[in-house]
């Protein structure tokens, strides 16, 4: 069974919004060290777009989405939710949510893609012009 669950996504026309929520079915996002979001384009590398740090909630946006895309998470549905609004042609891609227990690198979306050891099946989005 999958660790992380995403859920929405879909398709968009250009400016349009969408959300993606992400439980966790092995204890609560609490526990987890660093939380966040990654996507990935057909040819492309997987990258970081948002992150929050589960204890403090610092969230880290990368360039290419800010102003855009908010992370957040719901304590009482104990959730992982992106909001992503203004949405264009280039952030279509499958986006995938993930989660470490531990990072030496911190919590932005700068930590190196390999200190999350738990991800979600990943969801499509994809935003036409």
């Amino acid at each position: 069974s999958q660790d992380l669950v995403e859920s929405g996504g879909g398709s968009v026309q250009s400016g349009g919004s969408l959300r993606l929520s992400c439980e966790v079915s092995i204890g609560t996002f609490g526990s987890f060290f660093c939380t966040g979001y990654f996507r990935q384009a057909p040819g492309q590398e997987r990258e970081a777009i948002a992150m929050l740090d589960p204890t403090g909630g610092a969230t880290s946006i990368a360039n290419s989405v800010k102003d855009r895309f908010t992370i957040f998470r719901d304590l009482g549905k104990d959730t992982l939710n992106l909001r992503m609004d203004m949405l264009k042609p280039e952030d279509t891609a499958m986006y995938y949510c993930a989660a470490a227990s531990w990072t030496s690198y911190g919590c932005s979306v700068n930590t190196p893609t390999q200190m999350f050891g738990y991800w979600g099946q990943g969801t499509q989005v994809t935003v036409s012009s």
